[in-house]
């Protein structure tokens, strides 16, 4: 059981009055919260809610199934906006994470997992968005992965890597998305249970 002095937990607070200062592509919220204390503290928040990541991997062929794909923010953040990524995309209000996981499967790289193990869920920038993603582990044939085609292609590059280069690239620095970080970290710790986690669908040793 892991440590509850290292554990997150529920905050004593009351969220007070939420105001929607823009609506996009995902909406713009002021929120305020009261704290146990007294406290008041008002925070702009983008909210994006639930979202999966897929790591594809191929265990036959020892491979990993990425993409390419541009990130206007990331190029704003250091001129390097072709970024390299794993599957990943929103929860629609009638999936649940693991059928998106699916659906984006087949959507980005143009092919369904064989298995799909769920990892653990983590928030991406809790400061200032309420993105929560779940991390799958999806097994994949890599010889029928493809580009979609027609509709709306997003990808620009579908890349078919062994798994000892995907981790060389990871330690070199040479790819900075975050879903795609923590994946291969996860699998940099895990590569030697692949092929058991992938059996028993069991994460945990």
């Amino acid at each position: 059981m892991p440590d509850p002095e290292i554990t997150d937990e529920p905050a004593d607070v009351v969220i007070e009055g939420r105001e929607v200062l823009a609506r996009g592509f995902r909406p713009y919220e002021r929120v305020r919260a009261r704290h146990a204390d007294g406290d008041i503290e008002t925070r702009d928040v983008l909210r994006a809610a639930a979202a999966v990541a897929v790591l594809p991997i191929d265990l036959a062929r020892d491979e990993v199934v990425l993409i390419r794909q541009f990130r206007l923010p990331a190029q704003l953040a250091n001129g390097t906006g072709d970024l390299v990524e794993i599957v990943a995309g929103h929860v629609e209000a009638n999936e649940s994470a693991r059928e998106t996981a699916r659906r984006e499967c087949i959507e980005e790289i143009g092919v369904a997992p064989q298995a799909l193990i769920e990892l653990f869920s983590y928030l991406t920038s809790p400061g200032l968005i309420d993105e929560e993603i779940t991390l799958f582990l999806g097994i994949v044939d890599a010889t029928r992965a493809a580009l979609a085609q027609g509709g709306e292609r997003e990808a620009s590059a579908l890349l078919r890597v062994p798994i000892d280069a995907a981790l060389s690239a990871l330690a070199a620095g040479a790819v900075r998305n975050g879903p795609l970080v923590v994946a291969l970290q996860w699998l940099a710790l895990n590569r030697h249970r692949l092929a058991e986690i992938a059996r028993t669908g069991a994460v945990s040793p």
